[in-house]
């Protein structure tokens, strides 16, 4: 959701072109490896996960908070790697085990600073990872690849329909003080596109009710949304304009996943209410 009216212009500092372009190659890594041998797009998730991993480190270590580093790593890798072989027991708990492994790995650096950096760390594993791993027991399914895309087009509508409607009717900011582009009428530009593309998605690629759709695209608009809130309060926090610079025209991996992260566990909650778990 975007774009406060006033502001008639692509964001501020962002290379158009090279954010297209680095959304074209990004959709079709993720359309490949959806569509071929979909364990790859678990890997292609692993892989984006240790980098945002690496940009939060970097991020905290300026406002001198220090990460659980390689615990967190690895449990980058093997919380969503548990939830995709073995289901959401194995999820539950890696988890529980990367942050028992935190809580001693920095102990290590005595007491000062403690309650901080685990609270800190506790909290990545929980919002990237753990959260990441619901979208790995949307992929196992047997329609899995099918309810991901659904889950990314909804997700992706929630940025379209923002950010059109904002730029053509916004005037009215939601919250100014975390993010003053984005505006109710950017919301609402979200949700009518995301209702109408759940609608349809629901009924060419999953074959179910439209009505279900339509609530689908409600729910996850309002948590797209606030993932992207939460991700800029994150960044106004740390005082930082972006989590990295690996995407041109984007900023940081971390960038991109701030609405991806809550619609991961919102759309297979969802899912799996109405379509079932999917799984033999």
């Amino acid at each position: 959701m975007e774009e406060v009216g006033k502001s008639r212009k692509p964001r501020a500092g962002r290379n158009l072109t090279a954010a297209i372009v680095s959304s074209v190659v990004l959709g079709a890594l993720v359309l490949l490896s959806l569509f071929t041998i979909k364990w790859l797009f678990a890997v292609l998730v692993i892989v984006c996960l240790v980098i945002a991993v690496h940009e939060f480190t970097q991020t905290f270590a300026i406002s001198g908070i220090r990460l659980a580093r390689a615990p967190l790593y690895v449990g980058a890798a093997l919380i969503p790697a548990s939830a995709y072989i073995w289901g959401t027991t194995a999820q539950l708990v890696t988890t529980g085990a990367i942050v028992l492994i935190i809580f001693m790995w920095r102990i290590r650096r005595g007491y000062a600073g403690f309650v901080r950096d685990v609270t800190a760390s506790s909290f990545i594993i929980t919002y990237l990872p753990f959260m990441a791993g619901f979208l790995m027991l949307t992929l196992a399914a047997g329609d899995g690849p099918q309810r991901v895309l659904v889950f990314i087009l909804l997700t992706i509508s929630n940025d379209i329909g923002g950010y059109t409607a904002g730029v053509l009717f916004g005037r009215h900011s939601i919250a100014p003080s975390i993010s003053p582009k984005k505006s109710w009428e950017g919301a609402a530009g979200s949700l009518v596109l995301q209702v109408a593309v759940g609608a349809a998605s629901f009924i060419w690629l999953l074959d179910a009710p439209w009505w279900e759709g339509i609530i689908v695209g409600a729910i996850m608009m309002v948590t797209a949304t606030a993932g992207d809130f939460i991700e800029s309060a994150i960044k106004r926090d740390l005082g930082v304009k972006d989590m990295g610079t690996m995407l041109p025209g984007h900023g940081g991996v971390m960038d991109r996943l701030d609405s991806l992260i809550p619609n991961a566990f919102t759309s297979w909650a969802l899912f799996t209410l109405f379509l079932g778990s999917g799984l033999s």
